[in-house]
């Protein structure tokens, strides 16, 4: 597998403030990642850093063997990394259909194939954005940025807040998504065990530092480890 994403020594924050500090990772085509951790401590931060929404103070971000530094925040969606944000921001005057229409580009991910992914989306497709429920909403902000066609596709907190029945439901379709290996996916969740069985690697932050790296199956299967990474206990 060709390597897509390459960060040695990484610092990042907002403004004057460090968050994330000394960020060492490497994700090939089709891997995939738990990046897990208590609330704070930086796994948000990195994915925005991807992105482009912070201010890099040190270190270096490769995609695809360029640097991703200097790659304009709003380009990086067009050079193959999709992102799911934790506010979802769904376009709520538009239809279903206009959401995913809006940004798509060519490639495997077509409305007919996003529609047999989450069947409730082709029922709703006419809806705007802000008559869905917050489980709908979800479905579609993963649907939009699959639409991009991403080598890469970043998920920020997918199950918060949702119902028991709907976190089910995208445990599925985002154990699919990895299993395909079309793309690589890096999974920020609370639901640590969730995360780790859907991933085949894992990566723990504390304090905006790597306090942990390993298989997920192995972390999954070491509870007492796990609860202490995560603050448990």
């Amino acid at each position: 597998m060709g390597e897509l994403l390459r960060i040695d020594g990484l610092s990042a924050g907002y403004g004057d403030a460090v968050v994330i500090d000394g960020i060492d990772l490497a994700l090939g085509s089709g891997d995939s990642l738990a990046l897990l951790g208590r609330n704070g401590v930086g796994k948000t931060t990195l994915l925005a850093t991807l992105m482009g929404f912070t201010r890099v103070r040190r270190g270096t971000l490769c995609w695809q063997g360029r640097d991703l530094a200097r790659l304009p925040s709003h380009q990086r969606a067009q050079a193959g990394i999709g992102w799911v944000p934790q506010e979802r921001w769904v376009f709520p005057s538009l239809t279903v259909e206009e959401n995913l229409s809006a940004v798509a580009r060519p490639g495997h991910w077509t409305l007919a194939r996003v529609y047999e992914l989450f069947p409730r989306l082709q029922e709703r497709r006419r809806n705007l954005g802000n008559q869905l429920s917050g489980g709908e909403q979800q479905m579609l902000a993963i649907a939009r940025a699959l639409m991009l066609n991403p080598a890469l596709l970043l998920l920020d907190e997918p199950m918060e807040g949702l119902a028991p029945i709907i976190i089910q439901e995208l445990q599925r379709v985002i154990g699919n998504l990895i299993g395909q290996g079309g793309m690589a996916v890096i999974v920020v969740e609370q639901h640590a065990r969730l995360a780790l069985a859907m991933t085949a690697q894992a990566m723990v932050l504390d304090r905006g530092r790597v306090v942990h790296a390993s298989d997920s199956a192995s972390l999954l299967a070491d509870k007492r480890r796990l609860d202490r990474l995560m603050g448990i206990g």
